[in-house]
């Protein structure tokens, strides 16, 4: 197959916009790149002044060190196993310096709207200007649109979401105060163990509508996510084995005064913890039921029972969007279930041209997922690959979606979730068989 010219357009440089430039700068396709704020790392750019970084003062990654490292920039021997997200924003300018990339980044740009035409895309930039590009790599992240419970009733106190939380004392002051975390996630955790503390909430409760199981980042004195089954393994057999593995770990959640989950251990994206689980069984954290309605600073619960607050933390996930897309253009929006189903998490088929990158909740991490994927975009951008007919994309989808997806309760935080390593291997052999298909085709 002879490549055709190419001229690409990329959303954004968090850690999925800068992996996927340097793969297409490396196979020599031209590009453009637009990022909103005046610095890469997007997420993990702490008060990143677009106002779309989840990141909290005290926030260190769940992801071990060797598990999070970009394939050829290997993160410095001396860091810790977690690093904070000042190393991971640290990190992300030092590769976009190791392989010039900021130079193709247009910093304080964003891009407005993005219109299919005939061939490839119309895209207008918040400077007023419209480009033509022959495709879009959508990169743009799904952790910056927070999504807030809407509860009945009237609050008087303070409610905001857990990506506004800065530290304990910004925006909010939070000692002395009585505050309920919503949510049994992994920012939850973090938050509600950082305010647990004795000295700072004068209670502090954590208010769930199922229990959860909550693992250690540690294992024999080892990263846990270092001693994951390989990807080699059955998964059935592979998911048995570490299902009893952290009933053994941690025992029953009732022992620390948690609510009992009702699903199996990972059957739900990993809450993982070093301290919540010592912070609840110590009494610092009180569980509640999930929240029925509001009444000034009373907050009544499901279970009957109420509670006073003064302040309300929400750590209740993020809408998945593109704002970019005309509303009208319904295929290019999730749907109201917050399901997204991609070919191999990155092409809807039937739509030429456009690719998502790093659009999942992976485990253990996301850091380097779309550089694995740009793999596959550099490929068939240059013509070494091909993509199978829309009807075969569309039935790889479904068997894919039904791997991954199985051993997850039906969730909106789990309608994209991916096993890292497993996916991985599947791409590398849709990889090849692209590769034979254009071979075959040339």
């Amino acid at each position: 197959m002879t490549p055709r010219p190419t001229k690409v357009c990329i959303i954004g440089a968090g850690c999925s916009g800068i992996t996927t430039a340097k793969r297409l700068q490396d196979y020599g396709v031209a590009y453009d790149q637009f990022e909103l704020s005046d610095d890469v790392g997007g997420n993990w750019y702490f008060r990143n002044p677009n106002g779309r970084s989840a990141v909290y003062e005290s926030l260190h990654i769940d992801t071990s060190k060797t598990r999070l490292q970009l394939e050829d920039f290997p993160v410095p021997d001396e860091w810790p196993d977690f690093p904070s997200h000042r190393l991971m924003h640290d990190y992300f300018r030092a590769y976009v310096e190791e392989f010039g990339l900021r130079g193709g980044i247009e910093f304080g740009t964003a891009v407005e709207r993005a219109v299919r035409r005939d061939g490839g895309w119309d895209v207008t930039l918040s400077t007023g200007e419209t480009r033509s590009y022959t495709d879009l790599v959508v990169a743009n992240g799904h952790h910056w649109s927070p999504r807030l419970p809407d509860y009945p009733g009237t609050f008087d106190g303070v409610l905001l979401h857990s990506h506004d939380y800065v530290s304990p004392f910004e925006p909010v002051e939070i000692r002395g105060k009585r505050v309920i975390v919503v949510g049994m996630g992994n920012s939850a955790m973090d938050i509600a163990s950082e305010l647990a503390s004795p000295w700072m909430a004068q209670t502090l409760y954590v208010s769930a509508r199922r229990g959860v199981w909550v693992l250690p980042k540690y294992r024999n004195g080892q990263p846990a996510d270092k001693v994951m089954a390989p990807p080699d393994i059955p998964k059935d057999v592979a998911l048995a084995a570490s299902r009893e593995l952290i009933r053994n770990l941690v025992g029953k959640m009732s022992d620390y005064g948690l609510p009992e989950p009702d699903h199996e251990p990972l059957s739900a994206h990993p809450s993982v913890s070093a301290d919540f689980l010592t912070k609840a069984g110590s009494g610092d954290i009180h569980m509640l039921p999930a929240i029925e309605r509001l009444d000034g600073l009373t907050v009544h619960l499901t279970d009957g029972s109420s509670v006073e607050a003064d302040v309300i933390i929400c750590a209740t996930g993020y809408d998945m969007k593109f704002p970019f897309f005309d509303d009208a253009e319904t295929d290019l929006h999730p749907d109201d279930d917050h399901r997204y189903p991609l070919f191999k998490r990155m092409i809807k088929p039937g739509v030429d041209h456009l690719f998502f990158m790093g659009l999942a909740q992976s485990s253990p991490t996301i850091v380097n997922l779309a550089e694995q994927q740009s793999k596959l975009l550099a490929r068939l951008l240059t013509g070494s690959y091909e993509l199978p007919s829309v009807e075969e994309q569309q039935r790889i989808m479904v068997a894919d979606e039904q791997a991954h997806l199985e051993q997850y309760y039906a969730a909106k935080r789990h309608t994209i979730q991916i096993d890292f390593a497993r996916y991985c291997l599947d791409l590398s052999d849709e990889i090849a068989a692209g590769e034979e298909r254009a071979k075959a085709s040339a």
